[in-house]
């Protein structure tokens, strides 16, 4: 069950002032009490703050999960460690698994959510092939004669180009042979 932060607010004063007869109805008095000291916990170690849901999670880095999993290898309780960093004890039982097997790699932030099953297609709607509108089928008809005209155009284009370049090889060469014909004009140059 979740709290709102104005009742730990209320809970947490009542608590700190010996009081401990405040546990609503239907809820165990030792459990709830027991909610009640992490409270306090967490706000005399982080203020309000430490009463106040988490909208995201926090992410930690490697260091920083090498810290507490260091804690847990030096002979520190995971539940302390955890107490202390206001974690979840199971996270930091993960923590310490990870880097026995893993080491440093172990600790590093890995991908969330489920992994995919194997060989089991992710799609969840079998794809369709989507017909297109009687208005898209003729834009359709339309553009592909467009580019069927377009093609032959730059095909005659290169052509006609290529007919060009080989008249002007042509002429050039006619020029060349003409030039290097000797003149009648002056037959002592010969």
């Amino acid at each position: 069950m979740k709290y709102d932060l104005n009742f730990k607010l209320e809970c947490v004063r009542k608590y700190k002032e010996g009081n401990r007869d405040f546990v609503p109805l239907g809820i165990c008095r030792r459990t709830f009490l027991s909610h009640v000291g992490s409270w306090v916990k967490a706000f005399d170690d982080l203020g309000i703050d430490g009463l106040k849901h988490n909208s995201f999670n926090k992410q930690w880095t490697v260091e920083q999960r090498f810290d507490l999993v260091a804690k847990v290898l030096s002979g520190d309780s995971i539940t302390n460690v955890a107490k202390n960093a206001h974690l979840n004890p199971g996270q930091i039982y993960q923590w310490v698994k990870k880097y026995r097997e893993k080491g440093m790699d172990g600790l590093k932030c890995l991908k969330k959510g489920r992994s995919p099953k194997v060989g089991v297609s992710t799609d969840i709607m079998p794809k369709k092939k989507i017909k297109p509108t009687p208005t898209e089928q003729e834009e359709l008809k339309l553009l592909r004669e467009r580019n069927k005209y377009l093609e032959a155009e730059n095909l005659y284009l290169k052509k006609l180009r290529a007919l060009e370049l080989e008249k002007t090889a042509k002429l050039a060469k006619a020029k060349k042979q003409e030039s290097s014909k000797p003149s009648k004009k002056n037959p002592d140059a010969a």
